[in-house]
């Protein structure tokens, strides 16, 4: 099971915060988490995860390493700017959508074009499922996968 997890790379202290929690929950139930790899969202998911020795990946938007967040296993470069979004949400078995501005909505509309299932946690309110607190949205993950298995 992979997770995309779609944020700002610029975002509060308590989103930051609510980020690194949804990093650890999806490696405690053993995912790949996905992220776009920069600061921000997913900087904070990716910490978590790591939190929890989970995999993380990161999909950057340039040819340079570098600029990947220092809590990923996997630095993939593009060079596709923000297209490489699509790649970002197309390797996600369920895209969550933390917060965000115009690049994580083009992210939930690529989830939505593919067909995924895509929760928000504080996000775009586009007809997704929106959720406050992060013990509410792991409730509809946990049924997101043992639909999936």
């Amino acid at each position: 099971m992979y997770v995309s997890v779609i944020g700002g790379e610029q975002c509060s202290e308590e989103i930051y915060n609510m980020a690194i929690e949804v990093g650890r929950r999806i490696a405690k139930l053993g995912a790949v988490l996905v992220t776009g790899g920069r600061k921000g969202v997913m900087e904070a998911a990716s910490k978590g995860a790591k939190m929890e020795n989970g995999v993380t990946i990161g999909i950057l938007p340039s040819v340079d390493r570098q600029e990947g967040n220092e809590y990923l296993d996997y630095k993939i470069v593009t060079g596709l700017g923000y297209a490489r979004n699509v790649l970002v949400v197309l390797n996600g078995d369920i895209v969550i959508a933390i917060d965000g501005h115009y690049g994580t909505l083009s992210e939930i509309a690529f989830a939505l074009e593919y067909g995924k299932p895509v929760l928000g946690l504080r996000s775009w309110n586009v007809g997704i499922k929106n959720f406050n607190n992060v013990d509410e949205l792991f409730e509809e993950v946990e049924s997101l996968i043992q639909q999936k298995s």
